[in-house]
């Protein structure tokens, strides 16, 4: 599914939890690419999937109440370079490789091991995925048969192949191209629901003249505007408080985030009012 105009939230978002992983990039934070059986070569499906599992880990729930969304601009080039590369050279063809090429893989296999038997989709956006993602948590969150959704972005370097296609798609629109290492990959997640005590940071549709600054348009495809967001509901969920975030890009919205933080007790307030 292939998606490029802005999209607004009806109704509030709350997060449950959120994660994020990067590999190679260089950042402080980065891990060691997690092992995924079955798949091979590409930091793709074991980013996903690792970002995905400690979000359904930290907060357990229905797997056939629970939908998923992975954005991603490319998809798995990784894995598309070297099967072609292979092909081109004359060489076994891996069947891992051709099982492994397109997102979906991954949500199957996390399908599989989370018991999650509602809605899965893969998207594609030229915009920031923040935006995309949101509004397709929110239209799925309207079917009564659904109470959670999981989101979850993911981009890789990628080679020459990659970078040719950003120079053109830069060309028209001035934006960056990516200056990853060709092996690095991010992927961020977030576990959304409707408002509730269970998930007490809130997102809501707002104009990004109400706070928030609208950021520097990042390259097609980049994942930040999520880590952005994970980043935020960490800090919510210490500090409490609210913060505008605008996404990215020339379709850009923005949401609002905001905490309702209860104020700590310890045992001497405790007793003192029993």
């Amino acid at each position: 599914m292939t998606t490029s105009e802005k999209a607004a939230l009806r109704s509030p978002l709350a997060v449950l939890t959120s994660a994020t992983a990067t590999h190679g990039t260089g950042r402080d934070g980065d891990i060691a690419l997690p092992r995924l059986p079955g798949f091979v070569e590409s930091a793709f499906s074991p980013l996903a999937y690792e970002v995905a599992a400690r979000c359904l880990t930290a907060c357990p729930g229905d797997g056939s109440r629970t939908a998923v969304a992975l954005a991603s601009l490319m998809g798995d080039t990784t894995t598309a370079d070297l099967a072609s590369t292979r092909m081109v050279s004359g060489r076994v063809h891996n069947p891992l490789l051709f099982m492994q090429a397109t997102p979906n893989s991954v949500l199957g296999h996390l399908s599989r091991e989370f018991g999650i038997t509602g809605q899965m989709f893969s998207l594609s956006t030229l915009d920031d995925p923040v935006t995309e993602l949101l509004a397709m948590a929110d239209l799925l969150l309207e079917d009564p048969e659904l109470d959670r959704v999981l989101v979850l972005g993911v981009e890789l370097g990628g080679g020459e192949r990659v970078a040719a296609v950003h120079r053109e798609l830069t060309a028209e629109d001035g934006r960056p191209v990516p200056d990853l290492p060709e092996s690095a990959g991010l992927a961020a997640a977030l576990l959304l629901t409707r408002p509730g005590p269970e998930a007490p940071v809130t997102v809501r549709a707002t104009d990004a003249d109400d706070g928030g600054r609208p950021p520097a348009a990042d390259h097609h495809g980049s994942v930040q505007g999520l880590f952005d967001l994970a980043a935020t509901h960490r800090r919510l969920l210490r500090d409490g408080g609210s913060q505008v975030l605008a996404a990215a890009g020339p379709a850009a919205a923005a949401f609002l985030l905001s905490s309702e933080r209860l104020p700590e007790r310890n045992e001497t307030d405790t007793h003192a009012h029993q």
